[in-house]
């Protein structure tokens, strides 16, 4: 990872934005979490700005700065002319009293060294006989063709940039100095570690402006006149040709913002398509007032330029030009290339996402890749994982889903908050003797089902759970649950045919309503019998006692 770019893993929330809007897809993710590949990253900062979650943060050299300024050596200040736009209405000599208040020595303009710079160029192009002249005052160009397009770096400016050449200036003349940078961008702090010996320090204006609201400092609002102030313009896009004579014999000049644009520009030059060209390049739209760090997030490009053009001036800063050895500046090729895996390997993975033909190669970009190949070549190099695509994930979740569906012994019907049809599966069209769910699909359960009950959960919201119903046109018993799922607005019914049950059950009532009224005559008849049987006894019993009255009687006569 960049020594100038940290990320906090507990708010990375795995959306892949990042990877979606990095030029060079230099992030690889394993665990769900965004990690830079700092041998790939080339500081653009996009990743920074467009994250949502504020994963990625950026050095604070704030402390570093404050170390310099207690060692007792002059510490100067070089400002980029991207000031003006960030800070509305400020100019140098109010951005100067705030920074003295700090400690600082001196506040200069960077500016100042990029007519140094665009000198040189002029003299290169008058000189040394260059067919094509790439620009390298942005560090994330120089990175970009040093770690991709190695076959360019013969056409890049081997001149320091505006940043450095002012920071050497500045040390050439004030003895001891210590030089600090503050600027819009993220890569002059990579390009001060990188280059060491030149820049103390790099601060971005959102570092600044956290420590003068430290120190209770404000930012009065004045404006400033310089008519020799004409390399202000270089934060625009364009703006190194603005203080260019563009007079060099048979040469085009043009500027180029954005690393795609640029990309495809140096992939013309390496073909061989483009000659006698000199190419201002800026990886950010807008040029540095459209940088990473700009405080208002290059919101307000046409009023960022106008202020810049304002306090630009017509003519050049006065400037004592170092010598050409002083100013050269070498770029070295950086690998970083990881092995391409082989077209089986890719198919392979590609296979693995789902994808068995060209025709189910999406393409989509929700992963954050251009095509589903080059996010299998990245999975083959573990920079990223299957997971990260959406359809396949999609695909993979309807399939389980699916499988659930088909495969429960329930009847299952999904209606919206419309009553109507959404999804049925094979049991409950079994149920209700439904051909093709195409002939439901999408149309009102009152085709299939009485609506009532839909309507009363609906209206009372209020489940219904194991309620058993007997529908009379599909002659089946049921055991139906119908819950309201208020976050997805959906309506499902779970339906369990219980018609063998309820047949069983009946069979078994109607058994025992037979032997309860054959135990009903039977207890009858032996009733009667018993009663005969009693009267039969009673008549003989009577008639027993009669006789042994008699009998009685005429023993007790005698």
């Amino acid at each position: 990872m960049p020594n100038c770019l940290t990320l906090k893993k507990s708010n990375c929330k795995n959306c892949y934005k990042c990877i979606r809007h990095c030029p060079v897809k230099s992030i690889r993710f394993s665990g769900n979490q965004a990690h830079i590949i700092g041998n790939e990253c080339i500081l653009c900062g996009h990743c920074f700005v467009v994250c949502p979650q504020n994963a990625k943060k950026i050095v604070n050299e704030t402390e570093k700065v404050k170390v310099l300024l207690q060692t007792g050596d002059p510490v100067i200040v070089s400002l980029a002319p991207s000031f003006i736009a960030n800070y509305e209405g400020v100019g140098i000599n109010s951005i100067k009293k705030a920074l003295k208040s700090l400690g600082f020595y001196d506040v200069e303009e960077t500016a100042i060294g990029a007519t140094i710079v665009k000198n040189e160029y002029e003299r290169m192009l008058k000189e040394d006989n260059r067919d094509v002249l790439i620009s390298s005052c942005c560090h994330s160009i120089n990175l970009l063709i040093q770690k991709y397009f190695p076959q360019a770096l013969g056409y890049l400016a081997d001149v320091m940039s505006p940043m450095q050449a002012h920071c050497n200036d500045i040390k050439k003349r004030i003895p001891n100095a210590k030089t600090v940078f503050i600027g819009p961008c993220v890569a002059k702090k990579d390009e001060a570690e990188h280059y060491s010996g030149i820049v103390d320090a790099v601060l971005t204006f959102e570092e600044l402006t956290a420590w003068l609201k430290e120190e209770n400092i404000i930012l009065e609002p004045e404006t400033d006149e310089n008519p020799n102030s004409r390399a202000r313009f270089f934060p625009t896009t364009g703006g190194i040709l603005k203080t260019m004579a563009q007079d060099a014999p048979g040469y085009t000049y043009l500027a180029l913002d954005g690393v795609a644009n640029c990309i495809e520009a140096i992939k013309d030059i390496i073909d061989g398509k483009i000659s006698k060209c000199f190419i201002e390049m800026s990886a950010c739209v807008g040029s540095c007032i459209g940088g990473p760090i700009m405080e208002k997030n290059h919101r307000s490009p046409v009023r960022d330029y106008i202020a810049v053009s304002n306090f630009a001036g017509e003519k050049d800063f006065v400037v004592d030009m170092p010598s050409i050895s002083e100013l050269k500046k070498d770029f070295e090729y950086i690998e970083h290339k990881l092995p391409q895996p082989s077209e089986t390997e890719i198919n392979s993975i590609l296979r693995q996402m789902g994808k068995f033909k060209p025709s189910q190669e999406l393409n989509c970009g929700s992963c954050g890749y251009n095509t589903c190949r080059e996010k299998a070549t990245a999975i083959a190099q573990g920079k990223a994982e299957i997971s990260m695509c959406l359809p396949y994930l999609k695909d993979k979740a309807e399939s389980f889903s699916d499988t659930i569906v088909k495969n429960t012994p329930n009847g299952l019907i999904v209606l919206n908050e419309q009553l109507e049809v959404q999804q049925i599966n094979d049991v409950a069209m079994n149920i209700m003797n439904i051909r093709s769910a195409s002939d439901v699909l999408g149309d009102g359960v009152i085709r299939i089902l009485d609506p009532t009950v839909f309507m009363n959960v609906l209206r009372t919201g209020k489940n219904v759970k194991d309620e058993r119903v007997y529908l009379a046109e599909y002659r089946r018993f049921v055991e139906q649950t119908i819950v309201h799922d208020k976050e997805s607005h959906l309506i499902v019914a779970i339906i369990k045919d219980i018609t063998e049950q309820e047949t069983e059950r009946e069979k078994k009532e109607s058994i025992s309503r037979q032997t309860v009224e054959v135990a009903d005559k039977v207890v009858d008849k032996q009733m009667r019998i018993v009663q005969e049987i009693a009267s039969l006894l009673g008549e003989t019993a009577a008639e027993t006692k009669i006789a042994l009255a008699k009998l009685k009687e005429s023993i007790s006569d005698e």
